[in-house]
This record gives C-alpha cells, sequence and structure tokens, in this order.
C-alpha cells in the first residue's frame, strides 16, 4: 500500500510500472518518497514562516498545508517529464530549467526552517535592533519637546533672576539703612536722623517691590513649571504609543534580515541539504541507466506517435486525391454541349430579370 502511494508521488505511468520488475517499481517508489517528504519539509517551513505573520495557528498551518500541495505537483510534474534519452547532452539539456526551478523551491523551503533552527540566535540579534529602536525613538521624540522645554526652563531660570536681583537691592537697602543708625556709613551719626528715616522708607518700598515680584514672577513660573510638566508627559505619551511598534519588530522580514546577521555558513549548509533533497529525484533519474520503464513507455509513445502521423499522412493523402478526381471531372465536362446550352439558357434568364428590375425602379423614379 505504501509502496503504490510513493509511485503514485513520483508521477509514473502506473499501468506501465504494474509490467515491470520489482527493482523497477522499488526505484521510483523511491523517487516518489523523496518528491513526498520534501513537500512535507515545504509544509511545515511555510507553516513556520506564516505563523511569524499571522500568529494564528490554524491559518498558518491550512495555508501551508496548500503551499505544501503546491511544492508537491510541482515536484512530481518535473520528475514526470523528464525522461530518458540516449543521448546524455540531450537529457541534461532537459533537465536544466527543472534544476533551476528546484533550485528556486529550495530556498524558499530552506529559508523557514533555518529561522526556525536559528531561532534564539535571531531573537538575540531582534533584541539588540529593539534596543537601538527604542533609543532612536526616544531620541526623535525629545527632539519634538527638548526646544520649547528648553525655552521654558530659560523663562523660569529669567524670572528667577529678577527676583534674586532684586532681592539683592533691597538687602543692600538695608544694609546701608542699618550702617546709618549705627553710624558706621553715611553720615556716621549715631541714631535714627532724618537719613535714616529716608533710606528706610527706601527700603520699605523696595522691600515691598521685591514681594510683589516675587508674587507675579512665582505664578508666572508655576504656569511654566505646569507646561513643562505637560510637555514631559505628552513626551512619555508619546514614547509608550510607539514602543508597542518596536515590541513587534519581529515579523518575517524582520527575522530575514537578522538572519543575515549571523555567521552565513551554517545557513548554507542548510540550503545546501534542502538542494540536495530537491534536486534528487532529478539527479537519480539523470545518473539511472534507461530501465525496464522507460523502455516500455518509449514503446508506447512511439506506438502512439506513429500511428498519429500515419492517419494525418492518410488524410492528407486522401485530400489530395480527392482534389485530383475532382478537377478531372470538372474539365470532362466543361466541353460538352449539354452543359453549355443550360449555362447560356440561365445566363439569359438573369439578364430579363435585371432588365426587368431596373425599368420598375426607374419607372417609380419618374
Amino acid at each position: 500500500m505504501l509502496k503504490q502511494f510513493f509511485i503514485l508521488c513520483s508521477g509514473a505511468d502506473t499501468d506501465i510500472l504494474n509490467d515491470c520488475s520489482v527493482g523497477e517499481q522499488n526505484k521510483y517508489a523511491g523517487i516518489g518518497a523523496t518528491v513526498f517528504f520534501t513537500a512535507v519539509m515545504a509544509t511545515i517551513a511555510a507553516s513556520y514562516a506564516l505563523f511569524t505573520v499571522f500568529d494564528n495557528l490554524y491559518s498558518s498551518v491550512f495555508f501551508g498545508l496548500i503551499w505544501g500541495l503546491l511544492i508537491f505537483n510541482l515536484d512530481r510534474y518535473i520528475v514526470s517529464t523528464i525522461k530518458k534519452r540516449d543521448n546524455i547532452l540531450d537529457e541534461i539539456l532537459q533537465a536544466t530549467p527543472r534544476i533551476m526551478l528546484a533550485v528556486i523551491i529550495a530556498v524558499v523551503i530552506s529559508k523557514p526552517l533555518e529561522l526556525k533552527i536559528f531561532e534564539k540566535e535571531i531573537n538575540q540579534v531582534l533584541l539588540e535592533q529593539k534596543n537601538e529602536l527604542t533609543l532612536a525613538n526616544q531620541n526623535q521624540i525629545a527632539e519634538q519637546f527638548n526646544p520649547k522645554i528648553s525655552e521654558l526652563e530659560n523663562e523660569i531660570v529669567s524670572l528667577q533672576s529678577q527676583i534674586d536681583t532684586k532681592e539683592t537691592e533691597v538687602n543692600a537697602l538695608y544694609d546701608t539703612y542699618i550702617s546709618e543708625a549705627e553710624g558706621t556709613a553715611g553720615t556716621k551719626l549715631l541714631g535714627k536722623g532724618p537719613v535714616y528715616k529716608e533710606k528706610r522708607e527706601k527700603h520699605d518700598a523696595a522691600l515691598i517691590d521685591l514681594q510683589n515680584l516675587k508674587t507675579e514672577n512665582k505664578a508666572k513660573m508655576a504656569s511654566l513649571e505646569a507646561e513643562i510638566a505637560m510637555l514631559q508627559d505628552n513626551y512619555k505619551t508619546s514614547v509608550s504609543d510607539s514602543q508597542p511598534i518596536i515590541d513587534n519588530f519581529d515579523g518575517l522580514m524582520a527575522r530575514v534580515n537578522a538572519l543575515s546577521k549571523l555567521p552565513w555558513l551554517p545557513s548554507f549548509f542548510i540550503f545546501l541539504l534542502f538542494l540536495a533533497i530537491e534536486t534528487s529525484p532529478i539527479i537519480a533519474k539523470l545518473l539511472s541507466p534507461k530501465g525496464e520503464f522507460d523502455f516500455r513507455l518509449e514503446d508506447q509513445e512511439t506506438t502512439v506517435k506513429t500511428w498519429t502521423m500515419q492517419k494525418v499522412a492518410e488524410r492528407k493523402l486522401l485530400l489530395k486525391t480527392d482534389n485530383d478526381i475532382n478537377n478531372r471531372v470538372y474539365n470532362d465536362i466543361a466541353d460538352e454541349e449539354e452543359v453549355i446550352n443550360f449555362k447560356r439558357k440561365k445566363a439569359r434568364e438573369l439578364m430579363q430579370l435585371q432588365a426587368d428590375a431596373f425599368f420598375k425602379n426607374q419607372k417609380n423614379a419618374l
């Protein structure tokens, strides 16, 4: 049962192969087994590749089965259409396009399995890339907010500088009127005289201005700090909103690119393995000698070809003979008086009908 299934997978004519030897049947069963297991590997590879895209097991398996059936049909077609010939060069030329197609199929099959085999190494590369993208994303977003935040911080510094300057001025006035009272500066008269009173009033006025300035500037500074806090919150929100995009940076294309960052030799050997599997049925047919099945198939094909050519030749000969007979018949009756008189009579009747029709048309026109 299993042997018949693999023979069916090989694409060989079972009616012919059933009359061949057991060894010939085993050869094609082996070719069919290669075709079948290549399709199984293609199904697994495609399912994994699609799972990285859809992230859904059932959808991935469904489309993976479709892809596996497609590869199975292609391989079966490739193997079944290669026929043994008496000239090895003709066989190689016949197989060249099919080998090229097999190489393409091998690349498509091997790549998803490489992604699965080197999954841990690829995850490490993706992690490094995600970290780089996260830092770059934060810097890019910060470039949108930092200029405004720096401008607001400079305004706060400027407002605080105004307060500090005013405080320095008030402190200086305070020292002046105290020194006047102590007699260590100014008039150098001990006691609270008119000069002291004048300087004290000047200090008190400056102190009131300082208090008003502090009230105004602190209100402005509070507003600016609130605006800075809002900008910082917007920055954090933008970073958190964009971070899931970076976290999901592990799709099929990202993994293929990450695979290219790894050493090429292991991937190349895996590709060679699948290339050997994919081309093995073709190579086996090219290297194997012409067997019993090939002779029987050639006999059947040449029989049909010869019979078809015979029927075509007979039809051509029949057509030529019929044309020759018709030509002779018409040539023989062309000179008979009875035929000529009959044609003359019909021609006269036709001319009369034409004359009558012309007369009626002219009469209706008048």
